[in-house]
């Protein structure tokens, strides 16, 4: 009774993304987390993967929060490339919740593909129907639980949709090789882009 009740609860505190990605990575695998922010991902792949990990991000606080981890981290900004990796250096490349932050979203894809043998890309959804019955009944940009910012304070630079992403992948021949679409912690498979709040997709070349 204990064990299956550990079983059952030891995720339960962590986001449903995350949940999603940990499911998607491979057993002691070398990873680089793009925008790693405080490092909580980072730190449960190596906790619970038994990872090789390491992270970039720009903001001083989120570094020292990676630090308090005992994360190795780098201060860097990822639209400015990765020209101090090798090529496959990484099992997996991870652009979670970053990629509609950055200003050159193709070349930062690129590189990423180019220095992990996988890439794992989780945005939030700007297509969902919440966001949609906002801008259109309320007139305003949406705020939802994927997206919490109001326009003037929201890091967001792209807003791409499920949709959108797919499209980009077959435009530029990149292989999708799994997808999970979230709405909170619920699975949606039906209509993504229309119900789903995030989209996360494993794509390599």
């Amino acid at each position: 009774m204990n064990m299956k009740l550990r079983k059952t609860t030891q995720y339960e505190d962590v986001r449903p993304d995350h949940k999603a990605i940990l499911r998607l990575v491979g057993f002691r695998s070398s990873i680089l987390d793009l925008g790693c922010g405080s490092g909580e991902l980072l730190h449960l792949l190596i906790r619970k993967k038994k990872a090789r990990g390491q992270g970039i991000e720009i903001d001083e606080q989120a570094i020292r929060d990676c630090v308090a981890r005992r994360l190795t981290v780098s201060q860097g900004d990822i639209d400015s490339g990765l020209v101090d990796y090798q090529n496959k250096s990484f099992d997996y490349v991870i652009l979670n919740q970053s990629l509609q932050q950055v200003k050159r979203v193709d070349s930062v894809l690129q590189d990423a593909l180019r220095v992990g043998k996988k890439v794992i890309v989780g945005f939030p959804n700007f297509a969902y129907y919440r966001s949609r019955f906002q801008i259109f009944f309320g007139g305003k940009t949406s705020v939802t639980k994927a997206l919490p910012f109001r326009w003037y304070e929201t890091p967001n630079l792209h807003f791409l949709s499920i949709s959108d992403f797919v499209d980009y992948c077959r435009v530029k021949k990149i292989k999708v090789e799994r997808k999970v679409f979230l709405n909170n912690s619920e699975n949606i498979v039906l209509f993504p882009n229309l119900f789903a709040q995030t989209g996360i997709f494993l794509i390599s070349n």
